[in-house]
């Protein structure tokens, strides 16, 4: 591990010019996004997906150093993903994972031309994400009834997954003391920012109703700020597979239709039209949903119809809305 450029230099020196693997870059690039607090999914993401790279070079064209690589290796490495059938979202996630670790080996000196400024992102397809109708929410939130821990906990995860857009992730990750009388602060959320997501009255109460149950449920156990919001019923947080399945049996006795994927994302879907539907900008709900810029939200723009944009259009008609003497 160099602990600088100037090591490393002074390393290609004495040794005649012996260049840096790529593998071994990579070791020192996840450091860097260890310390800058990443997640370990998010960490996982970029190591596998460079190494895949990695593999595919040494492959096909025994390129294994950093200095080696070209632009035209990567593109043909993405040419590979396409023929396999990869979707234009999956490959420009790649294509992200290498945008950042040829940045960082600029950014560290180690190459002088990125192989990357000429690698365009995969141009994508108009995204439709079909979700949850009014009805079949209604009928979800009806699945989990009754005074016992279980279903008062399970109707409490809907309630925060439908009334605050928040990711599956972010709900397991929730503290008792990020809870607030009219708000929850999700902190650390995807892109490591932290924000606040505001409760309606209706979640409001039902979350009472579930702190009260819980609080009772475990009596003889220490609940303070940093104990996990959401408890398994041996006190232990949740897992996000276990929310997926709250979400899964809601959907199966709600009666979804088929052709929609029950899950806590596609419950963040539903947050997010629907708001846009009544109103909300764009710019409001992309800092709500903690999205990195406003073109991620704006999918959720392209999924309304046309007949729906111009029924919301109607609501923020200028002249309708003016204040007349």
């Amino acid at each position: 591990m160099f602990n600088g450029v100037c090591d490393y230099k002074h390393f290609l020196l004495l040794t005649g010019g012996v260049f840096l693997l790529l593998k071994d870059l990579l070791k020192e690039f996840i450091l860097e996004l260890e310390i800058r607090n990443y997640s370990k999914r998010t960490l996982k993401g970029y190591r596998n997906n460079n190494l895949l790279m990695f593999t595919y070079l040494e492959k096909q064209f025994n390129v294994t150093n950093v200095e080696d690589v070209k632009t035209t290796h990567i593109k043909s490495y993405i040419k590979f993903l396409q023929r396999q059938g990869r979707k234009p979202t999956y490959v420009n996630g790649i294509v992200k994972c290498f945008r950042a670790f040829f940045k960082y080996a600029i950014d560290e000196e180690i190459i002088e031309i990125n192989p990357m400024l000429k690698v365009n992102w995969v141009k994508e397809n108009k995204v439709i994400i079909n979700t949850f109708n009014d009805d079949e929410v209604a009928r979800m939130m009806k699945v989990y009834v009754g005074s016992d821990y279980m279903n008062i906990r399970n109707k409490c995860i809907l309630a925060l997954l439908f009334d605050t857009g928040i990711r599956n992730l972010e709900l397991c990750s929730i503290k008792n003391a990020d809870i607030k009388d009219t708000y929850l602060i999700i902190k650390q959320g995807k892109g490591r920012k932290d924000r606040s997501v505001a409760l309606s009255p209706y979640t409001r109460q039902i979350i009472i109703r579930y702190v009260r149950c819980r609080d009772s449920y475990f009596a003889n156990r220490n609940i303070d700020g940093i104990t996990p919001f959401f408890l398994s019923y041996r006190f232990r947080a949740l897992t996000i597979e276990s929310v997926e399945r709250v979400m899964k049996i809601a959907g199966i006795k709600g009666a979804v239709s088929s052709d929609i994927r029950v899950s806590p994302h596609t419950a963040r879907h539903y947050y997010a039209q629907k708001n846009l539907k009544l109103g909300m900008d764009i710019y409001t709900l992309s800092r709500l949903l903690g999205h990195e810029n406003v073109s991620i939200s704006k999918r959720y723009l392209q999924s309304i119809q046309d007949a729906e944009i111009v029924e919301m259009s109607v609501k923020s008609s200028p002249l309708m809305n003016l204040k007349r003497k």
